[in-house]
C-alpha cells in the first residue's frame, strides 16, 4: 500500500513526546553526568532524549539483573556531546565496548582501521530477526561489525489531507501528478511543499529519491564505488534539472530557504495548513504526533511513498532514509568485555524491546513485527512504513551518512545551490566528480 490516511487516537500524544528523533534533528537534553574511567566488564555509552533512551536503558537493566556478574555500565550523552567525545575515545583507543553510530562511511572506518570488531559468529541469532536491508547498514564486506538498536527510519511523503480536499485532488503518486498538484496549490494561494532549505540535508532527500527513481540503485553504488566522473550519470542530471523544475515551479514557496528543520518549521508548515506537502523522515510522525496531536487525531494527517517517475529504471518500491542506528564492539576492550558485549547484543530485539519501540511510534526493524503493530495506537502509520521497508528491493542510505564526511560536506553544500538556482546540473556534476578519490 502506497498511501493510507491517517486516523490515530489522542492517546498516542504523550507517547509521542518520547519518539524518535531524525538523526540531525532537534535540541536534545543534557547527558546525566560526565563519565567515569571503565572499571572491569563491559560498557556503553548511548544517546539521552525520546524513546531510545527508555527503550536501551530497560534492556541494559534486564541484562544487569539477569547476568550480575556480567553487568554493563552505561554512560549517557547529548547528541553533540557524545559525537565529539565517542570521536576523541576511539582514536585514543579509550572507547566504551559498545559504541553507537549512525553507519555508513563512518562504521566502514572503524572497521577498515581495526577499532571494532568482526562479530558475525556471536550475532547470528539477533540478524536472523532482522529485515535483511536494514540488517546490511551493520555489515562491511560479508562481515557484521553492527547491530541496529533503533526503529528503522525510511523517507516518506506527509501531507495535509484536509487541504487536498479543499482542492478536489489526491496525493500524488506519479512525478507528473505531483507536478499537476504543484499547479493546484499554487493556484489556491496555498505552498505545495514545504521543505526546510536552510537545513540542506531535506534538500539531499529530494535528490536521493529522484536520482534512485531515474536511474535506479546502480547509479549511487557507482558513485559509492569513487568510478570516475560518476556524478555525471545521465540519471543524477536529469535528478538535478527535476528538481530545479519544482523550484522554478514555485514548489516550495519563496521563503523555503529561511525555514529550519532544526525547530521543526518545515512540520509545523504542514499542520498548520500553510502548505499541503512534505518530504521527510519517518521521525516526523512523532514531531506531528506532539506537536499537532489533534490534526492527527481528526485524520488530516497523510502519508504515502515516493511518486513513481514514468520510465525511470528504478524500482518504484525502492526507498531512501537511514536504514537504523548501530550498537559496535570496540576493538580496545579486553576480549572478555568483547564477548559479554557480543552476547548482550545477540539477545536484542525480544518482543520487550520491539514492543517498546512500537509504543513509541518507531518502525521496528525486526521481521514478524506485525503481531505487535496490530491494535497498536499507531497501527496505520507503523503498518504503512512497516510495508514499505519488508517489501522494498532497495533501501538506499542517506548520501551523507554513506559518503565520506568531507565529501558529504561538499555535498551538501552543492545541493543547496542547486536549490538555489546557482549552479546548472552540469555545474553540480563537475564539482562533486571533482571529490572522487
Amino acid at each position: 500500500m502506497r498511501q493510507r490516511r491517517m486516523k490515530i487516537g489522542v492517546a498516542v500524544a504523550a507517547a509521542a513526546a518520547l519518539v524518535l528523533s531524525a538523526c540531525g534533528g532537534g535540541a536534545q537534553p543534557s547527558a546525566d553526568g560526565e563519565d567515569v574511567a571503565a572499571g572491569p566488564g563491559a560498557s556503553a555509552w548511548g544517546l539521552t532524549g525520546g524513546t531510545n533512551e527508555q527503550i536501551w536503558k530497560g534492556s541494559f537493566e534486564r541484562w544487569n539483573e539477569e547476568n550480575p556478574d556480567r553487568e554493563i555500565k552505561t554512560d549517557w550523552f547529548a547528541n553533540d556531546a557524545y559525537k565529539e567525545k565517542v570521536r576523541t575515545a576511539i582514536g585514543s583507543g579509550n572507547a566504551p565496548t559498545l559504541i553507537f553510530g549512525w553507519g555508513g562511511s563512518t562504521l566502514r572506518d572503524y572497521a577498515e582501521a581495526d577499532k571494532i570488531v568482526d562479530i558475525t559468529d556471536g550475532t547470528a541469532d539477533v540478524v536472523s530477526k532482522l529485515i535483511p536491508s536494514i540488517a546490511e547498514g551493520g555489515i562491511i564486506d560479508d562481515q557484521v561489525f553492527g547491530i541496529p538498536n533503533v526503529g528503522t527510519q525510511p523517507v516518506l511523503f506527509f501531507y495535509n489531507q484536509e487541504l487536498f480536499e479543499e482542492v478536489d485532488l489526491s496525493v500524488p503518486t506519479t512525478w507528473d501528478e505531483l507536478l499537476e498538484a504543484v499547479d493546484t496549490f499554487n493556484e489556491a494561494g496555498i505552498t505545495p511543499i514545504s521543505l526546510a532549505g536552510a537545513s540542506k540535508w531535506t534538500d539531499m532527500m529530494w535528490l536521493e529519491y529522484l536520482v534512485e527513481r531515474i536511474g535506479g540503485p546502480e547509479v549511487f553504488k557507482s558513485i559509492e564505488a569513487n568510478e570516475p566522473d560518476a556524478w555525471s550519470d545521465p540519471a543524477v542530471l536529469e535528478a538535478v534539472e527535476a528538481a530545479q523544475d519544482l523550484v522554478r515551479a514555485g514548489a516550495f514557496g519563496d521563503a523555503f530557504g529561511s525555514v529550519s528543520a532544526d525547530a521543526n518549521a518545515d512540520v509545523a508548515l504542514v499542520h498548520t495548513g500553510k502548505a499541503a506537502m512534505l518530504l521527510q523522515g519517518s521521525w516526523a510522525y512523532g514531531t506531528f504526533l506532539t506537536d499537532a496531536p489533534d490534526f492527527v487525531a481528526d485524520g488530516n494527517l497523510g502519508v504515502a511513498g515516493f511518486p513513481d517517475v514514468e520510465d525511470g529504471a528504478g524500482d518504484p518500491a525502492n526507498i531512501v532514509g537511514n536504514q537504523s542506528n548501530f550498537w559496535s564492539v570496540s576493538a580496545a576492550d579486553s576480549e572478555d568485555a568483547q564477548a559479554d558485549a557480543t552476547e548482550y547484543l545477540n539477545t536484542l530485539f525480544d518482543d520487550e524491546y520491539v514492543q517498546a519501540m512500537v509504543d513509541g511510534g518507531a518502525i521496528p526493524p525486526t521481521v514478524g513485527a506485525e503481531e505487535l503493530i496490530e491494535g497498536s495506537d499507531q497501527e496505520e502509520f507503523l503498518t504503512l512504513g512497516y510495508d514499505l521497508v519488508q517489501n522494498s528491493p532497495s533501501f538506499q542510505l542517506s548520501w551523507d551518512q554513506a559518503l565520506p564526511a568531507d565529501t558529504a560536506q561538499t555535498l551538501l553544500d552543492n545541493i543547496q545551490r542547486v536549490f538555489t538556482l546557482d549552479i546548472s546540473p552540469e555545474q553540480f556534476a563537475d564539482e562533486m566528480n571533482a571529490t572522487i578519490k
